[in-house]
């Protein structure tokens, strides 16, 4: 199959010398133009790599080409530079889900937005401004696993790259994590471990504390300690109000989750461990 748009190769795997000889080889071998090439080893010899790059190639002979020419233990993967396709999941507060339609509609997000599920339909009106579907999917009286089935229900008409949670405010089991393995984001506030549960800048002002912020993580079994993607704070003092707090932390939350969907969903992130690596 011929490609001639812009296209993402990402590799990672063991160490050694020449990788990146051997690719920018295979790639000026195709006469494929380079626009740019980022790599990282970490401490523990794991080689990774993001390139960048154009021309007219036949995917299969070039990635069957590539894994012939590198060692074994590589991951390979060759990505189109396109938008992605994904659904966001919310609940009742709209600060995120706003700023997320916003950039969608100015183009501005990298990606396509399918549809927006909640287990509430407060958010509707606002959804239907931006003429996206809305599925209003209630949790009650259905348990948790009658819940996700029919959320996975509604996620099969429109089968997305990448899940978004949006201020979602339920917990998601293991189960359904796992059909979309380190393709769910989440954002929450960065006053975790402390200050859990309800009225978290309640707490945080019973407190004293000093700064708040906002974290934005890739979803897996253990509930808020997935790979952190992106983090940002503010200083806050005594004159603030646990309203002020809250208001703060809202503008923080809708601006990390921002950036760390930009590196989402431009390729940018690799997982290594329980650990990002951001090229």
């Amino acid at each position: 199959m011929s490609a001639e748009t812009r296209h993402i190769l990402l590799m990672d795997g063991p160490d050694s010398t020449g990788l990146i000889h051997r690719v920018t080889g295979v790639l000026a071998h195709h006469n494929l133009n380079i626009i740019r090439n980022d790599e990282y080893v970490s401490p523990d010899r794991q080689f990774f790599m993001r390139t960048e790059f154009e021309g007219n190639y036949d995917s299969v002979v070039l990635s069957d080409k590539l894994r012939e020419t590198l060692p074994s233990g590589i991951n390979l993967r060759i990505n189109p530079k396109k938008k992605k396709n994904i659904i966001v999941f919310v609940t009742k507060e709209h600060h995120c889900l706003a700023e997320l339609l916003i950039r969608y509609a100015f183009n501005e997000l990298d990606a396509d937005i399918l549809a927006v599920v909640s287990n509430y339909n407060s958010l509707q009106s606002l959804v239907s401004k931006f003429g996206i579907p809305f599925h209003f999917v209630t949790h009650e009286h259905r348990t948790r696993e009658e819940h996700e089935e029919a959320l996975l229900r509604t996620l099969s008409i429109y089968e997305p790259e990448y899940i978004v949670l949006a201020k979602y405010m339920r917990v998601l089991t293991p189960a359904f994590v796992s059909h979309f393995p380190n393709r769910i984001v989440n954002i929450h506030h960065s006053f975790l471990p402390a200050f859990m549960g309800a009225s978290p800048y309640r707490q945080a002002y019973d407190r004293g504390v000093k700064i708040i912020g906002a974290t934005a993580h890739f979803v897996n079994n253990d509930l808020d300690e997935g790979p952190i993607i992106a983090q940002n704070i503010k200083e806050v003092d005594h004159r603030h109000t646990a309203a002020d707090m809250a208001t703060e932390g809202k503008d923080v939350e809708k601006i990390v989750l921002s950036q760390a969907l930009k590196l989402v969903f431009n390729d940018r992130v690799f997982i290594h461990q329980n650990r990002t690596i951001i090229l």
